[in-house]
Order: C-alpha cells, then structure tokens, then sequence
C-alpha cells in the first residue's frame, strides 16, 4: 500500500484550482482542533456535475440522511417535533480524568474528518482513509483500540450498538461501497482479469475551489483535513476486486456515525441560489443535496455534545453516583468495555464461508456484537434439535435487549389445545389399504369429520368440508380414491388445485400412499400443468389414472381436446377441488362455468357417475358456495324433476361437513408493531418493519423455532431473504444462510421444485414466502408463522396463521408485523377485530354476461350446444344468448362464433396469468443461467437498465434490458443499497359510451352530477429511480426514458363539478386528495350492489411523489403534471373489454354515492387533526397502492355532495390545509368532456352525449368484444 499524504505534506503544496481529476490542495494554518469554535460565514461548497458514462466511480455517502427534518419537512410530515427535556447538568471537561480528555480530542478529529468526508461523494469512511487526516488534527498516533473505546462510550450510554448516536466500527466487503456501477465500460472493476486498483476506482474529484473564499470550504484548517483524507483515499489500497463469485472478498474497515447526518442545503437548480430542502427528488434538473458551512458546524457540535454528555455519565457510574455504581476505575472498566467493539478481521473457512464480516452492512437495527446477542437475548450457540416451549420462548423475546413494548396492548392472545374427537366408518377397507395407511401415514383411526366424509362419498354423494387449517382435509380426498383405483381397474380421478405448490404436494402424498399398496404402486400419477412437457403429456392422457391440474389447464388444454382425453374423462369417478374459498368473486365465476363445461362434456361421453369432493377454510356458506361453483343441485334438480316435482330431496345429494375433530395443539397470537424510529417519540414516525420481521426471524430460527414469513409482494420477500441472510452472517451464523430461502411466484419450475423438497425434507429452518404457500401445501412442521404486514383481508391472515402448528402435540406461534400503513396500525389498536369479526361469506357473481358469453362460446367450440338439454349448465336464457352470439347449423345445433375461432379460450382469461415473460439471465455465470421468469406487466417496474434485481436475497445488477428479446441480462454484485422506481399512474377516459345524469337525492338543491362509462386508458410511467441504502436514505436519483405501458379497460367516471372545486379551494382543501378519498369510500361500497373483490375494480390512487412536491419557484409550490377533477373506476381485470363489474356499478352509482357519503360523515373517526386521511371505516382503504398518503376525509364530503347537488356547510368544514399537505399547491384542473364513440369532434364531446340504457350498454360491450377478437 502506498505512504499516506501527511498534514505536513498537504501544508508544503501550493494551493491551485482542482482539475477534474483530483482534488485541490489549499494553502493552510495549522489545524485548531475545535471544530464548531469559528463562527465566520462562509458559502457552500459547489456541488459537482453528476459523472457522466466515462466518469469516476461514484462511493456511498455515508451517515449522511437524505431526509431533511428542518421546518420544511414538520410541514411535510405533519408531526412537529416534540421540545426535549433540559440536559442534566454534566462534569467540566477539564474535572474528567486525563485519558477521557484525550479521548475527547479523538472524538472531535473523528467527528471532524467524518463529516467532511461525508459531504464528498468520492469518499468512503474507512478507517485507512480517515486515519491520517484524524492523526495530524491529534498531533498522536491513532489505533483502533481508541476508535473502540469511543464507541463503547456512546453505545453505554445510548442502551446499544446500534442507536442513534453510536458508532459503527467494522469490517465490510469493499464492494458494498460501490455506488456507480452501472455501465460496463466505466465499471471494469467487476470484471474478472479486467479489474482496476482501488486507487482508480476512487480517484478523488472534488469541488473546483471557489477564488472569492479560498480552498475548498473556505476554512484553511478544514481543507488540510480534507486533502489529507482525499489524499489518503486515493493512495488507500490497490486490491483487485472482481465481480466472479470465487473471487476472494477484500474487506475494509468501516467507520461511521449513526445519527440523522446533516441537514440538507440545496441549491436552486436554475439560479444556484440556496433554498429550502425537497422532500422528493424530481425532474432531469435534479441534484444531490450539498451541504453548507452551518449545517456542518451544527451536527459536530451536536455529536461533540453527545459525547461530552456520554463520558459524564459513564464517570458518574463508576463513581457509583448513579444506580448500579460500582465505584470502579473508569479507564480501566472502559478499557475492558471497549475490547467488545475492536473489530475483529473476518476469516474464510475451508468450505467458503464467511465469518465475522458483514456488520456494516445489516441494518442498524439488526447491528449489534453477536455474543453480546447469545449472552443477552438467550439464542443458543446451535441451533437445538429441540426448542423451548413458545410461552418460554415468548417471554425470551420480550426480554431481549431490543424488545421495546412491541407487543400491543390486548395483543397477545392464547389458544388452548384442542383434543381429537374419532369417528368410524360405516365399510370396511382392505387390509393392504389399512396398512398401507398405518405404513405411509401413521394413521389407525379417523377423526370424525374424516369418518362422516368418507362415508358420504361411498354413499354417492357430494361432499364439501369446511374444517380448520391442517385438520386433516387430504385424507379425504385420498382415501375414496385410492379404494375406488382398488376396486375398479378403469377408474380415474382428478384433483384441481389452485396453484402448482399444492398440487405438487398432494401427488407427493398421494404417491407415498400408493406406495405401500400392492398392485398399486405402478398406477401413474401425475401433474399435467403447464410445466409438464409436451412429449409426456401423450402419455398421461392415455395412461394416467390420477392428475393433477389447475382450472387454466382444465379450461385451454383439457377440455378443448375432449376427444383426445374421453377416455380419461369416461371412466371418472372423482372431482377434487381443494381450497374451495379460493375461487372467489371474478375467478369463482370462470370457476363455475368450467366445472359446468367438465359436467356437460362428461355427460356427453356417458358419464353421470362424477362425484366432487371440495375442501374449504372456514367460510359462511360453505353449502352455497359449492352449489355455485359446481351447479348439482341444478343437474340433480333437473334429474329428480321426471319422478318427483318436490325439489327438498335435492339436498341430500350434497353434504357438508363443518365438524372439525382434529386434534390442535397450543397456539400464541401476537400483534407485533414495529417500534418508533426515535423510542417513545411518536413524532419520529415508524420504523422499518422489514428490519423488525429479520430480527424476529432470526431470533425464532437460532432458538430452533421453523418460521415460514409470509410477504404480500414478491419485492418484499427478496428484501426479507436478503436482510434475514446478512443479519444471520453478521451474527457470526453464516452456517444457517443456506437454510433460509424464498418462494414465490416467478422461480423456474426447477428452482420451485427444489425448493419444495428441502422445505418437506426439514433441510431449510426459515422460508420468506408470498402467497405462493399461504395455501394447504404440507411442509413439514412449521412452528411459527410470521406475517409482515396485515395481508389486506382477515380471512387470508387465518389462513396464513393455519400454517403453523400442523402436528399433534406441538405448541406454534403467529406474529403480525405492524408496518406504518393505516391497515395495519388500526389492527395494531384494535386486535380485537382481528379475532371477533365472522367469517366472511363468499360471492359469485354467475349473471356476469361477458363471462358467461365467453364460456357459452368455449363450450359451443367442445361439443354443439343444444339450448334445451344445456340450459341447465349455463342457466335461463341460453336460447336467447345462442341466438345474439352462436352460430345455428341445419340440425338446430349452436357452434362458436367464427370471431372466437380457432382457439376461443384464449380470449377468455381466467385470471390474470400472461403468456408473455422476460428471461432474467444471470451472465455472471458460464454458461449463463435463467434465473427465473418475469411477467411482463412487471419488467417495467423490476428491470429497467441500473436496477438492482434481487434473486434469493442476493444482490444483482440488471446490465442490458432487451425489450425486443424478452430478456434481462444482470450480473451479481455486492452492494449496500437498493434501487427503488419511480413512477405515476395516468388513468384517463378516452371514449364515452353512455352518459346519464345523477338522481337527485332527498334535500338536493341544485343540478346533479353526470355518470358516464366508457373506455379507459391506463399508462404507468417509469421516469427514473432512487438508490436506496439500508437506512432507506437516497443515496443516487437516475432518470431513465422510458415509454410508459398502456393499457385499456372500460370503466365508470365522474366530473367534479367547477363549484365544488371552489369549495374546496376557499377552504384550502386539498383537491387530489379529496377526490382520492372519494373514490375510496365508493369502491369500498361496491359489493354491496355487484359481486367483486377488493382489487377487481382500481382508481387512479394518488401519489405523494407527484402530489406532494415541495420545491418552491417564486415562493408558491409548483407542478407540471395537472390531473383532471374526475372520480374514474375501471375494471383491473379482463383486458380492454373489461370484466363488467364497472358497467353495472354504473347503473347503481345513485345508490353508491349517498352511502358512500353517509359512511363518510357518520364515521367516529370525525375531522380531527390526526384524522385528516380518514380510517378504514370511511376512506382508507387496505389495497391502496400508494398507503393512503394523500387523502382528505373532509374534502371527500365536499366531492360528494356536489356531485348529488346537496348543500354543503362550508364553516362546519375544517381550514385547510390539512395536516401532511401542501398549501398552495393544487395538482387538479376542472375535467373537461370525453367525446362519445361515434361522435366525429375534434376531441370535445357535445353537450348531449346519447344515453344508452343498461341492456343496451351490456349489448354494446359484447358487440365490442367480439369485433375486438
């Protein structure tokens, strides 16, 4: 390594102007020492032009926040800071012992250097790079053994290594530092054999100096500290560092301050001016904050006071003037306090792990000494074959020394053990399946609902069984099954699963099963999704006496090709439908309509023996809902009408079975909300809960607790793997990485079934899911389950709670992780609903007439439709639909229409999977490697050029994005941050279909507003991303140029009339987030007059990055994207012709508005200042994509009224602007007039749009349809 530059040396330079390589060097004094003595006014460092392609790598700007918390952001964030308590009267400086005084000026040459480092972005704070700066500031040697001590002074004093106001001092990977690393021309460093020296990746270029003060800063002393740490960073090592992953590590030294950093000066970025701090970083104009001589010379004197505070507190204890005095030496019980923080260099072990690395880059929450966290918090050095009990292992976390009261009040509630309740069957079974049920299963008797099932089935009839979680359901469906295969060698059954996971579980299951049975064991089983190959699937049709399968298989490969699968289909005996709740609302209804096309084609080949079998979580109606979805009372209806006119016999054909006999062990529920950043300061907002659920992750796996995680989108898991694997390293466990995985969507078949072993083998002790697993799959014994986030409806937390707790005899857990969404704290302050509120019931909306039409056209296609003999699959009507859509030949049968041909179940989508995917090649590799596939709907949003793309936890960067190729290329790397895009929606009405005016409501005293439906364009815009690090600061912002992704849909809207908008500004109300809150109150109310499910219908939910900008121009807030005054809804499924749920929300809009309305001003949560955005039982809503952030319950009230014409009471309305919004500032213009679709204007509509009437409008739909296809 090369010599460091001295002070001395910088003091003999002649100062010059920095040229764009290297940092000048001024003329200086000699340094003072005091750091925050001198008052002089100087201006703020220039800010550099951002590097261009073949610039100098860019570094991390270390400890320094990128969110402001002056005035500016209180006015932002809403909350004022609270007054701090008067500091307790603390010990002169020259009464402490020598030592610490000494310590003290460490301190402040540390404080010093830092924080001038961090204001270069060139500059990273190793101890290399800071030691020769912080030495000629001393005039004394400098070890690392000070830097301990300092840092176990503050850690002392503040409760822990990783609070605000510590110090973190520990090896990293050199190569999380990196920042600018996009580019391969100008990032040769992650090239293996083609990598550059440390010295050049860092070459410092600084700030030209400014003539008119001096130096760089303006201060001669500062700028020698500087220089030297410039100097020391480009002379600071030579080590190659490359990208390949059998690349050794290089680690450095880290050292850093963990506080809130400086505070923000930002220049304007035409006049240069300085002004008032943003709170987003917007337009191609945008710069990284710089940061000024007074917020520099504030946060030292801040740490210089902290620590002075720090050191008075540690004498007074060991003075024994506080509790717990002992009395001691202070320099002495310091000495030995501060081995604990001298970093220990990492080791690699013969296998390649690392440990003892990695602490610098885990979240400061999760920081801390790993044998301080087995020593304090009770985690074992292994983890044990056998853990504790919960309830011991409970009371372990709420005595960790990071538990701070995060379990609510009344939120921890226990479940006691359930004993099983046995039944018997009313036949007897073969002795082979007796014992192959004993050998496979460990089963010698049934519970009751199993016997009571299984008796059923054997009887004839249908069976649907509604139990809890893990109450044994398989057994049910295996059973039957595998006597009839016994009984019958032409027997075949079908099991429909809703996702690959479960039915990948239950073919293991059952295979295991058959197994042990003689001549059975060669009896084919098998999946046939699409996964299976093409040159197997032949062979399944032909010989498979079991598959399993999905309805998307079922409706566009199995059924089209009835005669290529009749002989299957005429010898079935059983349907299996697992996870009946699952098929719900819009899917419930294409689930319905293809268990009648399976009915009617298995009639049609002689078969009328098919009995189904369903299994549900616990629903309100479970009997209805299964006469939905399958139709038998219809079919046994129409059978039992020749012989008997009384239909009440009807009933007997399908039985429910709701009596759950299986065994439940004990079982703890807590309500988990994550702390404030600043502990008992409500001001200081939530934490992060992502760093919250690692370290309750960690503490459960280590203590040998199996935890399955589950997220709510696929970015949240990958987050989780990640920050759970570093946490686990940097506890010195690196051996237990390995056994934490992801699962979700995406994964290639391969990968998935990978993982799925090792999950049911007990290979993995932790798995980070999304919902992928939230259903029945069997894997293994979980004992814990942690939920991150309220999973947006109860029904779903039961069913993920389920998953723990599957064996007899062992005690299991559930967590719910509070994030900062509304959601989720009105669950954290009222747990009550979470155990007192019904089961829901399940809809199916079966008069959808474009999902019924587009079935009517599928089934036409299999087999000619014959209107008397059908009308009892596809309901009344059906003549009348055969005539407006089919086609009639010469015998009076009915054929698809030429327009849906050749495949018509291609225009019918079932839910929203997309043929359309993006490779995600890993090149880091040789030969390159799929890592896994990406929608396309997502690649806009995931994969964009720079983009950090995480992969099991691990770290790539995204090199190429070829649209064209449908593919990505990235490259593993290792770096602290994330990238985070940002984008907006536009949701536009773009052609009016039907208009109608408002009925008037009771109390009306002028016009109503207008309704209207039509087509919608929907455009999502990526115009850029934030580099992100682990404390969720804005390191980086990058604009890219990206087309936006448009899409269309129809839907229903309505204008905001001129006088409410005058309202609304007279009261300084704000009008975005006012029509926003409308619009959910109206969604919210939706299923009260059409089936849907919370996100079958979607707004344009307001953003803060675009609705709440605070950069000033001329002293007002300005914007340049304006958004229409319009309430507007469409359909979020179904393409551009939509689902219909919109269209009939339209005719019931004079229903929907007065209720919404009613909710709104009856609710309790009233128009108080912490009210401002509403609550769940009014506005918020718990699929708001943007978390509620910009809502006005007062406005909405506004909106609504003057859409009905009611009078609105403007002095019982609150002055604005409300509390998080910007005055001044409106996003909204007055809405103009969509032209109709046939109107020939020049992109106005006329005064008098025709008005269509319902029957009419649903006409018009079809007709599009079809013309479209």
């Amino acid at each position: 390594m090369a010599d460091a530059v001295t002070a001395d040396d910088v003091r003999g330079r002649k100062r010059k102007r920095a040229d764009p390589a290297a940092v000048a060097v001024t003329e200086a004094s000699d340094v003072t020492g005091d750091a925050s003595s001198d008052d002089s006014c100087v201006v703020a460092p220039k800010e550099t032009a951002r590097s261009n392609a073949t610039g100098p790598t860019k570094t991390k700007q270390h400890g320094i926040e990128k969110e402001d918390d002056s005035e500016t952001s209180e006015s932002v964030a809403g909350t004022p800071r609270p007054r701090k308590k008067a500091a307790a009267p603390l010990r002169a400086p020259e009464t402490w012992p020598p030592w610490f005084r000494a310590l003290e000026k460490t301190h402040r040459a540390l404080n010093l250097v830092y924080t001038f480092c961090c204001t270069r972005k060139h500059l990273i704070t190793t101890f290399a790079t800071i030691k020769t700066a912080v030495e000629a500031n001393t005039g004394g040697p400098l070890r690392e053994a000070d830097v301990a001590a300092v840092a176990a002074l503050l850690a002392a004093h503040f409760g822990g290594a990783d609070r605000p106001g510590t110090i973190l001092f520990a090896y990293v990977d050199e190569r999380s530092l990196q920042l600018d690393i996009q580019g391969v021309e100008r990032d040769q460093t992650f090239k293996t054999g083609g990598s550059r020296s440390l010295r050049h990746r860092f070459t410092a270029q600084g700030p030209a100096a400014d003539a008119s003060v001096g130096g760089i800063t303006g201060r001669e002393d500062w700028d020698v500290v500087v220089a030297a740490a410039t100097a020391a960073a480009a002379t600071g090592g030579n080590e190659e560092v490359t990208n390949d992953a059998t690349t050794t590590t290089t680690d450095v030294l880290y050292f850093e301050f963990i506080d809130e950093g400086l505070k923000r000066e930002v220049r304007h970025p035409t006049t240069g001016e300085p002004t008032k701090p943003t709170q987003m970083l917007r337009d191609e104009r945008l710069r990284l904050p710089v940061y000024g001589q007074k917020q520099m010379k504030a946060l030292i004197a801040k740490r210089d006071k902290r620590f002075a505070a720090a050191v008075s507190a540690f004498l007074d204890r060991c003075a024994g003037a506080s509790d717990g005095g002992t009395g001691t030496d202070p320099v002495e019980t310091l000495k030995q306090e501060a081995e604990a923080f001298i970093p220990v260099q990492p080791t690699t072990s013969d296998d390649g792990a690392r440990t003892g690395v990695g602490d610098g880059m885990v979240p400061d929450e999760l920081r801390g000494g790993a044998a301080d966290a087995k020593q304090d918090d009770g985690i074992p050095p292994v983890i044990p074959t056998e853990r504790k009990s919960i309830a011991e292992i409970v009371e372990e976390l709420r005595a960790s020394s990071w538990y701070s009261g995060q379990i609510v009040p009344d939120g921890h509630r226990v479940f006691d053990a359930q004993e099983p309740v046995y039944g018997d069957l009313a036949f007897l079974l073969s002795q082979d399946l007796v014992n192959a049920l004993y050998n496979a299963k460990g089963i010698t008797q049934f519970y009751v609902h199993q016997a009571e099932a299984i008796n059923a089935l054997h009887a004839g009839e249908h069976v649907v069984v509604a139990t809890s979680t893990s109450s044994g359901k398989s057994l049910i469906f295996q059973l039957p099954v595998v006597h009839a295969l016994e009984h019958d060698p032409q027997a075949r059954a079908m099991y429909i699963f809703p996702t690959k996971a479960l039915a990948q579980d239950q073919k293991r299951s059952l295979r295991d099963l058959l197994a042990y049975m003689p001549g059975l064991a060669d009896v084919l089983v098998e999946t046939f999704d699409g996964d299976t190959p093409w040159k197997e699937r032949d062979a399944i049709r032909t010989d498979a006496r079991v598959i399993f399968t999905n309805p998307d298989m079922l409706h566009a490969a199995i059924l089209p090709q009835e005669a290529r699968w009749r002989a299957f289909l005429q010898h079935l005996q059983y349907v299996v439908v697992d996870e009946l709740h699952y098929y719900n609302g819009l899917l419930g209804a294409h689930m319905a309509f293809i268990m009648r096309r399976l009915r009617r084609v298995c009639a049609a080949v002689g078969n009328q023996r098919v009995r189904f079998i369903a299994c549900s979580a616990t629903v309100a109606n479970p009997t209805e809902h299964f006469d939905t979805i399958f139709g038998v009372m219809d079919w046994e209806r129409a059978r039992e009408c020749e012989r008997d006119s009384d239909l009440h016999p009807v009933r007997r054909h399908v039985r429910l079975i709701d009596f759950d006999g299986s065994p439940a062990g004990r079982k703890e529920f807590l309500c988990w909300n994550t702390p404030f950043r600043v502990p008992g300061d409500p001001a200081s907002g939530r934490g992060n809960a992502l760093h919250e659920c690692a370290r309750l992750f960690c503490a459960l796996v280590l203590r040998g607790v199996r935890v399955i995680a589950f997220c709510r989108v696929r970015e949240q898991c990958e987050r989780l793997v990640n920050a759970v694997q570093q946490a686990l390293t940097s506890m010195g466990r690196p051996e237990c990485v390995p056994r934490v995985m992801g699962y979700r969507g995406g994964y290639t078949p391969q990968d998935r079934r990978r993982i799925e072993a090792d999950m049911f083998a007990g290979r993995l002790v932790g798995i980070v899911a999304t919902s992928a697993l939230e259903l029945g799959v069997d894997i293994g014994s979980l004992d814990c389950v942690l939920t991150w986030g309220f999973p947006y409806s109860i029904a779903k937390l039961r069913q993920q709670s389920g998953r723990a707790g599957r064996r007899r005899g062992r005690d299991a857990l559930s967590i719910l992780v509070g994030d900062a969404f509304a959601t989720d704290q009105y669950y954290m302050q009222n747990p009550d609903q979470l155990f007192a509120q019904p089961h829901g019931a399940l809809q199916v909306d079966l008069t959808n007439l474009l999902v019924r039409e587009g079935h009517v056209q599928c089934a036409a296609y299999e087999l000619p439709i014959r209107p008397a003999a059908d009308e009892m699959y596809f309901g009344a009507g059906l003549a009348a639909l055969c005539r407006e859509r089919l086609v009639c030949d010469e015998l009076g049968f009915w054929h698809c229409h030429d327009q849906f041909r050749p495949q018509p179940w291609k225009l019918v989508a079932i839910r929203d999977a997309e043929d359309e995917h993006f490779a995600i090649v890993d090149a880091s590799h040789h030969p390159p490697v799929v890592l896994e596939e990406l929608e396309a709907s997502r690649a806009m949003f995931t994969i964009y050029d720079g983009a950090i793309f995480l992969h099991q936890g691990v770290t790539y960067l995204v090199r190429d994005f070829d649209q064209e190729r449908r593919m990505a290329r990235v490259e593993r790397v290792r770096v602290d941050w994330t990238t985070q895009q940002r984008d907006f929606t536009d949701v536009d009405p773009v052609e009016t279909h039907a208009v109608r005016r408002l009925r008037a409501p009771s109390g009306a005293h002028s016009d109503t507003g207008r309704a209207y439906l039509g087509k919608i364009r929907i455009a999502q815009h990526v115009f850029g991303y934030f580099k992100v690090d682990r404390r969720e600061r804005i390191l980086d912002a990058v604009q890219v140029d990206n087309p936006p992704v448009v899409r269309y849909s129809k839907g229903t809207w309505l204008d905001v009339p001129a006088h409410g908008l005058a309202v609304l500004a007279r009261r300084r109300l704000h009008m975005a987030a006012a029509i926003h809150a409308a619009e959910h109150a109206v969604m919210s109310l939706l299923p009260n007059v059409v089936v849907s499910l919370p996100g079958d219908v979607r707004t344009e939910c307001k953003s803060g990055t675009k609705e709440l900008p605070t950069r000033r121009a001329g002293g007002q807030p300005t914007t340049q994207r304006k958004r229409p005054a319009r309430l507007t809804f469409y359909d979020a499924k179904g393409g551009a012709s939509g689902t219909g749920i919109t269209t009939k929300a339209f005719d019931f809009l004079d229903e929907l508005l007065p209720q919404a309305l009613a909710r709104i001003e009856g609710c309790a949560c009233g128009y108080a200042a912490d009210a401002v955005r509403g609550c769940l039982e009014c506005v918020a809503s718990p699929v708001c994509p943007k978390a509620n952030t910009v809502m006005s319950k007062a406005g909405a009230v506004v909106v609504l009224r003057s859409l009905l014409g009611l009078p609105i009471d403007e002095e019982a309305l609150p002055m604005g602007p409300e509390e998080g919004l910007p005055d001044g500032l409106e996003t909204v213009v007055l809405a103009q007039p969509v032209p109709g679709a046939r109107e020939k204007t020049d992109d106005r509509v006329q005064d008098d749009v025709p008005a269509a009437t319902p029957a009419a409008v649903v006409k018009r739909e079809v007709e599009e349809r079809v013309h479209a296809a």
